[in-house]
């Protein structure tokens, strides 16, 4: 017997992060955080449980991945499989429409994507509650921390709770109040220091730690009153305080290390130029890598990306609107997915 799953779900980029974890193995945060989810970058994956298959067998992009990453996606598997007692292996095929280029993570899609496919392959309803979406993010959670909040679209908690039951996802805001964000993609290469290890590394050396910890605390509650109100300065202000804080913890690790590179601080520059100078509202954010991320008006996106073009090439300029929620998709879809990702090259 077949049964299979279609999910598509999208990535997200903090503005209050998180960085740094209490518990390794189940993915718990020292600190709740809040996202936005993107409509340019999102995974579709499909699982089909069979049992005529002797092992779980893991496409990526039309290839078969070795047991390595094949094992990876079978443990995370199995936290859906081993409760329900389903014994059947699973066929898994997934595509990231995130250009490597874009130095974006799609583990956070790529893990919603997956959660809410495999859902689905179990034949369980999330309309009738068998497991609710902020039930399934925490299962999302055990494969990318960050994958908690791909579950929703807009703006999304995800508090921190206090075990693996409670540590969910969120939806705060649909973010349909003219929203957007420009990426500028300083060096889409591979980070010398992973996200994991510099986690870590801040998390044991840096005296500056704590203190970030608590102020995000402060930090999460006065965005989403900001987020509430509408207030889009407020919100830009505490989304780049919040972010400017993490790194400064990066800068007082032992040894100290930092994700910035010289583009990264001509791209800072230029948003303060532009809300100081042309009178334009928007704000920088940064993840653990060197690319910038340009909080700003959906309204406003066109001019931002036209004044980043004096500085960084059109194909370093990603423009985005809010995302949706993850999703089911039908047959047909899954199909024209793929014909759109071998047209595209992604």
């Amino acid at each position: 017997m077949k049964t299979t799953g279609i999910a598509r779900a999208h990535t997200n980029i903090a503005l209050i992060k998180y960085w740094g974890k209490k518990d390794k193995a189940l993915f718990l945060p020292m600190n709740s955080s809040l996202s936005l989810t993107l409509e340019a970058f999102y995974t579709d994956t499909k699982i089909t449980l069979d049992e005529t298959l002797e092992k779980d067998e893991f496409y990526l992009s039309n290839v078969l991945q070795q047991e390595a990453e094949t094992q990876k996606i079978s443990k995370f598997l199995d936290l859906f499989r081993i409760p329900a007692k389903e014994t059947r292996f699973a066929r898994i095929e997934s595509y990231n429409f995130v250009p490597t280029a874009a130095g974006l993570a799609s583990s956070a899609s790529a893990f919603a994507a997956l959660a809410g496919a495999m859902h689905q392959a179990m034949e369980w309803d999330l309309s009738r509650s068998h497991m609710p979406a902020q039930k399934l993010s925490t299962y999302a959670r055990r494969g990318s921390g960050s994958s908690t909040r791909s579950l929703f679209g807009g703006f999304v908690e995800w508090n921190q709770g206090t075990n693996s039951e409670d540590s969910m996802a969120i939806p705060i805001d649909d973010a349909s109040w003219d929203i957007g964000m420009l990426i500028v993609v300083v060096n889409g290469a591979a980070k010398k220091i992973s996200s994991r290890v510099g986690m870590e590394q801040t998390v044991a050396t840096s005296p500056f730690y704590p203190a970030w910890v608590e102020s995000a605390k402060t930090d999460l509650e006065e965005i989403k009153t900001a987020i509430q109100e509408k207030n889009f300065t407020r919100m830009g202000e505490i989304a780049e305080f919040n972010g400017m804080k993490m790194h400064a913890t990066m800068l007082a690790s032992q040894p100290p290390f930092c994700y910035f590179e010289p583009d990264s601080l001509v791209a800072q520059q230029q948003v303060v130029y532009l809300r100081e100078v042309l009178g334009i509202p928007a704000y920088y954010t940064m993840d653990a890598g060197p690319n910038v991320k340009v909080l700003c008006k959906a309204s406003d996106l066109d001019k931002v990306r036209d004044h980043f073009k004096q500085y960084f090439s059109s194909e370093k300029l990603i423009s985005s609107l809010p995302g949706e929620a993850m999703r089911t998709l039908t047959e047909e879809e899954w199909q024209e997915s793929i014909q759109h990702f071998n047209q595209k090259g992604i």
